[in-house]
């Protein structure tokens, strides 16, 4: 087997073939993708214009909108592009870019989401001590450190993987660039990367899942005891969005370990995450939000 080198360009085999069943599919993943960029867009735009939404809360959650329209430019346009003019192959420049973003959002969603279980956190627990716990500089912090981790998380695993050699067989199952599908691709011995990644993985998915799944049960236990079923229900109503979200990301955390035994599988369960979810997430929050 030939080795080659990072220089030849890689196939993505992409998601959907010319059937007209998957035609449609195609249809519904470009609607799906303009209404995600416009409902995350509107959030970014409400917040930012309207000053009554100058809040902690409302800045994480431009951030989280932010995070969302970004993830989906960096799958699906690639991806609709592929399809619509059957070239399929990505640069590895491409595919490093697409590994980095997709790292950087995937693993700074996870510890925003941390943050914004704190600031709900502080809000039922804590309403009067709120400015203090979630000042500006603070909130600015916890803004910023998600992407810093995701970040060096990308560039990490994104550098690495294409620095191994990689055969004759450039093909990708997949619709976009992923590190633990391109490192099967590698002509020389990734299992010591692979142990690494998986341990990243684990850290970037497990630390802020249990840190959510803890502020939560004290969030929970400080609402079982409030006597006001008014006060309960609106405490309940500030939290279930987060909930809803961080949710779907349980979902995908548990699911995803075992996608990789099944190329299409794994292909389904990477389209609602970093398709489907960023369309919900305005959704889920400004319905519950006058």
């Amino acid at each position: 087997m030939d080795h080659g080198n990072i220089t030849s360009d890689f196939i993505l085999l992409g998601l959907f073939n010319h059937t007209t069943a998957h035609q449609i599919l195609f249809g519904v993943v470009l609607a799906v993708m303009i209404t995600s960029l416009t409902g995350n867009g509107l959030m970014v735009l409400l917040i930012h214009q309207d000053p009554q939404l100058h809040t902690p809360m409302y800045f994480l959650l431009s951030q989280l909108s932010l995070a969302d329209m970004m993830l989906v430019c960096t799958i699906v346009p690639k991806m609709a592009a592929a399809y619509l003019t059957g070239n399929k192959s990505i640069s590895p420049v491409g595919c490093g870019l697409q590994i980095f973003f997709l790292l950087t959002l995937g693993g700074g969603e996870c510890f925003l989401l941390t943050a914004m279980t704190y600031d709900h956190y502080v809000a039922v627990c804590h309403p009067l001590q709120y400015a203090t716990f979630m000042s500006w500089p603070l909130c600015l912090t916890m803004a910023l450190g998600p992407w810093l981790l995701g970040a060096a998380d990308g560039v990490m695993q994104a550098a690495v993987t294409l620095r191994f050699p990689f055969c004759n067989r450039h093909e990708i199952d997949h619709f976009f660039c992923e590190d633990p599908t391109l490192v099967h691709l590698a002509c020389s011995d990734t299992s010591a990367f692979e142990s690494v990644m998986y341990i990243c993985c684990v850290l970037m998915l497990l630390i802020p899942l249990s840190l959510i799944l803890m502020i939560y049960s004290l969030i929970l236990t400080a609402v079982l005891h409030i006597r006001s079923t008014e006060a309960r229900k609106k405490a309940f109503a500030t939290c279930s969005p987060l909930l809803a979200v961080g949710g779907g990301a349980a979902i995908f955390i548990y699911v995803r370990p075992t996608s990789y035994k099944s190329a299409k599988h794994d292909k389904v369960v990477s389209a609602f995450y970093t398709i489907f979810t960023p369309m919900l997430n305005p959704v889920i929050y400004s319905l519950r939000n006058n």
